[in-house]
């Protein structure tokens, strides 16, 4: 029976199932603080009360400051029934051995830290400040940026979740100001019989585009997407219909199909850290008044020449006649559904790290979460950091003793 069960396995996996075993019978306990966010309209939460539930439940100690889910609709009195206690200030929730947030940490917060500790939270690449990250190394800090957690495919839970909410919110956005009230051209997003359907253009195949473009077939739109990986193109048409319109990105081609649209989504990533400006001020001249551009990649720079952050607030301006919604933050408009999102994913982390008994041990044996490191115990691990700050590089596969 015994061989039965390890025959497929190779020698170094059969040689690190005692320590795994050993790891996953540990008793020693961990607690998590959940700070509120300080960042401007973060309305969303990475754990929500039945997730703590559960995780209380397997003997975690969970630590939240008050108020932290109010704008998620999510009580003290529901995390606290759930087992969480409540702290007053966000120094006493950095006494934990572990700190997840959803947004970056600020200086101040870096100042509550303790030696050692774990942070799980955004990295934001494009905005790091040196200062902040040499604070953290200086405490020795081990931090895991949770863009990019991998899971056992390879792909990418958190952006994944995000990228879809993000996709169907764009296009329910987009109904929203096609009518009277949002200074629109008083349209329903769709198509009825006898009357000509909304005409969308989604710049992107990936993720967002996909699911802004199941949101908008399911309204009975007519859609064009655009995107220079053939392979997506292919994909989508597989899951959509094959009459549905794609197009790689050629100027004239897209400057023809925005001439007409009524929305346009923007949504194309490319492979640099600043999106691809794809569509440019002489393109949306052309587009026809009151059309709407949802700009959904503004958080890296956007796709639209044109655009200009914007927030909650006040999400949408006008500039040459047409509406531009520029929101970075969209998922946190729908924050509940997208902090039950978050939980989807941190939850079980949260569980396994439990059972492993500390993060050294679990990057060790979880690929994934080795490629979110950033910080190991101080070090840099994150060669994309090392380059940009001139910072020594170490690689995280030698500094969890993977190979020793």
């Amino acid at each position: 029976m015994e061989h039965e069960i390890f025959s497929g396995m190779s020698a170094m996996e059969t040689e690190t199932l005692p320590l795994k075993a050993k790891l996953r019978n540990h008793n020693k306990s961990i607690s998590i603080g959940i700070p509120k966010e300080v960042t401007f309209q973060e309305n969303r939460v990475p754990l929500t009360p039945s997730a703590v539930k559960y995780l209380n439940g397997l003997g975690i100690q969970i630590y939240i400051e008050r108020g932290i889910g109010l704008n998620a609709n999510f009580s003290d009195a529901q995390y606290s029934e759930a087992g969480a206690e409540i702290k007053s200030t966000a120094k006493e929730v950095y006494e934990s051995d572990i700190i997840l947030k959803v947004d970056p940490p600020t200086i101040q917060e870096v100042e509550f830290m303790k030696n050692g500790q774990l942070l799980i939270s955004a990295l934001q690449l494009n905005q790091l400040d040196p200062i902040l990250l040499k604070k953290m190394m200086d405490k020795k800090i081990n931090a895991l940026a949770y863009e990019f957690l991998q899971d056992e495919s390879g792909a990418l839970p958190i952006i994944r979740a995000m990228s879809e909410i993000a996709g169907t919110a764009s296009i329910l956005i987009a109904g929203e100001y096609l009518n009277n009230t949002h200074i629109g051209k008083g349209e329903l997003l769709g198509g009825f019989a006898g009357v000509p359907p909304t005409q969308v253009v989604i710049i992107g195949a990936g993720a967002v585009g996909e699911f802004a473009t199941k949101a908008a077939l399911g309204l009975g739109a007519n859609i064009k997407i655009f995107d220079n990986n053939v392979y997506r193109l292919r994909r989508i048409q597989k899951n959509f219909g094959f009459q549905l319109y794609t197009s790689t990105i050629q100027p004239q081609v897209l400057s023809s199909a925005l001439e007409r649209a009524d929305v346009v989504i923007g949504a194309y990533a490319g492979n640099t850290h600043r999106c691809p400006m794809i569509v440019t001020e002489e393109m949306v001249m052309k587009m026809r008044p009151n059309s709407i551009i949802i700009d959904v990649a503004i958080d890296r720079g956007g796709n639209f020449e044109t655009s200009e952050i914007t927030n909650h607030e006040k999400p949408v301006f006008k500039k040459h006649d047409i509406i531009h919604y520029c929101v970075p933050n969209i998922t946190s408009r729908v924050s509940r559904t997208a902090s039950y999102a978050l939980s989807n994913v941190f939850t079980p982390l949260m569980d396994e790290l439990h059972q492993c008994g500390g993060i050294a041990e679990f990057a060790k044996f979880q690929k994934g979460i080795r490629k979110g490191m950033y910080l190991f115990k101080g070090n840099l691990t994150n060669k994309n950091l090392s380059d940009k700050f001139g910072i020594k590089y170490h690689d995280i596969d030698l500094m969890v003793g993977l190979f020793n």
